[in-house]
Parts: structure tokens; sequence; C-alpha cells
């Protein structure tokens, strides 16, 4: 079965590179372009994504705040979530693991290891 990512960056050139690396890896992507709107994504879907991969620094809603939001909801804290970041702050990495993140990967990211980690936390 076809795994869904949800994507969320404000960047569009890093929102089209990471859907030509998903789906050229046989995945489903849903695209979002900053946090709000990734939490508007998120309720206009049939099925819940398998992992969101989200960015941190964003206007409107950061990846931190996004990130608590989909947690404080009972039905998506199992969803897997990636942070993709430019950041490398072990602060900025513990408040997105207390936020409820499940991993982190800086930018840019190398593809085949993108890939093993969707596979690693989706599995």
């Amino acid at each position: 079965m076809k795994r869904t990512i949800l994507t969320i960056d404000d960047s569009r050139t890093m929102r089209e590179m990471l859907k030509v690396t998903l789906a050229s890896s046989g995945f489903t992507v849903v695209q979002a372009e900053d946090g709000q709107h990734g939490i508007e994504v998120l309720e206009g879907m049939e099925i819940e994504p398998d992992v969101i991969i989200t960015d941190i620094n964003m206007p409107r809603k950061d990846g931190f705040q996004f990130i608590e939001e989909v947690r404080a909801d009972a039905s998506r804290r199992a969803i897997p979530i990636l942070v993709l970041t430019t950041e490398s702050d072990a602060e900025k990495k513990q408040r997105a693991r207390l936020a409820g993140a499940t991993g982190w990967i800086v930018k840019p990211f190398d593809p085949t290891k993108l890939v093993d980690a969707i596979n690693r936390v989706a599995a």
C-alpha cells in the first residue's frame, strides 16, 4: 500500500524537492505552505498521513506550534512527525522533541536517508 506523506515547508523549492524525492520513491505527497496551512490540509484529508515532515521556521504558525497542535489531538498522537530544517541547535531539537517530534533531519537532506527515516518511523 502506498504511504501518504504530508510535507510542510514555506519554501516552494524545498516543497518541490521533497515532492520529487518522495514521489519517485513511491509515496503519495500532500503539501502545505506553513504550519497553519498544514493544520487546514490535515483536517481536510480523508485519511491520516503515514508521516508528517515539517520545517520549523515558517510564517503564521511555526513547526513547534504545528507539532503541539497535532499532538493535542488524541487521534493524531501516533502519527510520526519528522522535523526537516536548517537548524541544528540542540535546544531547538529538545524543544521539538518535547513538542512531540519523532525525529530531526538537517537540510540539505540526503534523499536516501530521508526515505530510510520515513520507512523506519512509519513501520
